[in-house]
């Protein structure tokens, strides 16, 4: 490419995309792009509640919410791609990738992610629901929050949906799609609306 410049601003819009790719980056290319993540970071910090480890890759595309008593954590070594949405309290373990459009609502309550998860793209984590009683209008429900917990080494399938109150397993595989209401096993890997089990991890 002629233009060194637009060559490196779609670098670095692959890089929102596609954030496992910047861990693996050459030295030559890490030379420009800690100095971006950390401009990146620091304006993030300045402006939310967020914490940051060190080696964490966040995407100036993604929209991160952490008003005070709502904190977002991020583990050493943790990722948020282009067009997530993170409203804390969240506290993400380490070596976490959270893709594209990923949906993160912590609720009051919150949303834990264990170490070495992988949240695939367009999933959703809602940790909080309305209530539904006849005669009430919804946005006149109450509104509760039990939390989520997901559990180390899991992998969250895209465009699958948690609900409050759920626990996920360590090692646990949530499929494409898969709606998931209640607790999942470690190990276990659980697809369909609602999910249930339909395997387990070996080996």
């Amino acid at each position: 490419m002629s233009d060194p410049r637009l060559y490196r601003a779609q670098h670095k819009r692959r890089l929102s995309w596609m954030p496992w790719l910047y861990f693996t980056l050459k030295p030559r290319h890490l030379a420009w792009a800690e100095p971006w993540q950390a401009r990146v970071q620091a304006r993030l910090t300045a402006l939310e509640t967020v914490e940051l480890e060190p080696g964490c890759f966040v995407a100036p595309e993604a929209r991160i919410f952490a008003e005070p008593g709502r904190p977002v954590i991020l583990g050493a070594g943790s990722s948020v791609a282009a067009e997530a949405f993170l409203h804390g309290p969240i506290r993400v373990g380490r070596n976490v990738s959270l893709n594209p459009r990923v949906v993160l609502d912590g609720g009051s309550a919150g949303i834990e992610i264990g170490d070495d998860t992988r949240i695939a793209a367009g999933a959703s984590l809602y940790a909080f629901d309305h209530g539904m009683t006849e005669g009430r209008s919804i946005r006149s429900q109450p509104v509760r929050s039990r939390g989520i917990r997901v559990g180390r080494d899991v992998w969250i399938g895209a465009n699958a949906g948690i609900t409050d109150g759920v626990t996920v397993g360590d090692g646990a595989v949530v499929g494409m799609g898969a709606v998931v209401t209640r607790d999942v096993p470690p190990g276990a890997i659980v697809g369909g609306v609602p999910a249930r089990v339909i395997g387990w991890r070996s080996g």
